[in-house]
C-alpha cells in the first residue's frame, strides 16, 4: 500500500457531517473520542461504520479518528461511513472499485421533506369526508 501517510476526508448524510483522519496504526477507531460501540450503541450502526474497512480488508491496519456532528445517530453513522470510505480511497486509490460497487462513495441524497401548510405532516392530509 503505497500512498500518503496521513489522510483526511469528509462525509455527510442527512444533516450530519463527519471528518475522518486516517493514519497507519494498530486499529484504534475513535468517534468523538469514544469507540464506535460506545458512541453508536446499536450493533447495526457499528456494522455500518465498519463496512468500508471490512470490504477493503483493512480492519486493524489503520488508526481512525472521526469527528461527527449534526443529525441523529443513524445519520451520523452514515456520515462516518462516507468519510472513512473517502479517506481509504485517498490513502490507496486501488480501493475505489470495491467501495464504488458497494455504493459507499455516493452521498445518500435523501433529506427530510418539509411540512406543507394545510397538512398534518409533509404529505398526510386530514381524512376526506364524502357525506
Amino acid at each position: 500500500m503505497e500512498g500518503v501517510l496521513k489522510t483526511h476526508a469528509t462525509g455527510s448524510r442527512k444533516t450530519a457531517a463527519a471528518r475522518a483522519f486516517l493514519t497507519p496504526g494498530k486499529g484504534l477507531f475513535l468517534v468523538n473520542n469514544k469507540t464506535p460501540e460506545e458512541y453508536f450503541r446499536r450493533p447495526t450502526l457499528v456494522d455500518i461504520v465498519m463496512q468500508p474497512l471490512v470490504l477493503t480488508g483493512t480492519v486493524g491496519q489503520f488508526d481512525i479518528r472521526v469527528h461527527v456532528e449534526g443529525g441523529g445517530i443513524s445519520g451520523q453513522a452514515g456520515a462516518v461511513r462516507h468519510a472513512v470510505s473517502r479517506a481509504l480511497i485517498e490513502y490507496n486509490p486501488e480501493f475505489h472499485p470495491v467501495l464504488k460497487k458497494a455504493g459507499l462513495l455516493t452521498r445518500d441524497p435523501r433529506e427530510k421533506e418539509r411540512k406543507k401548510y394545510g397538512l398534518k405532516r409533509a404529505r398526510k392530509a386530514s381524512q376526506y369526508r364524502k357525506r
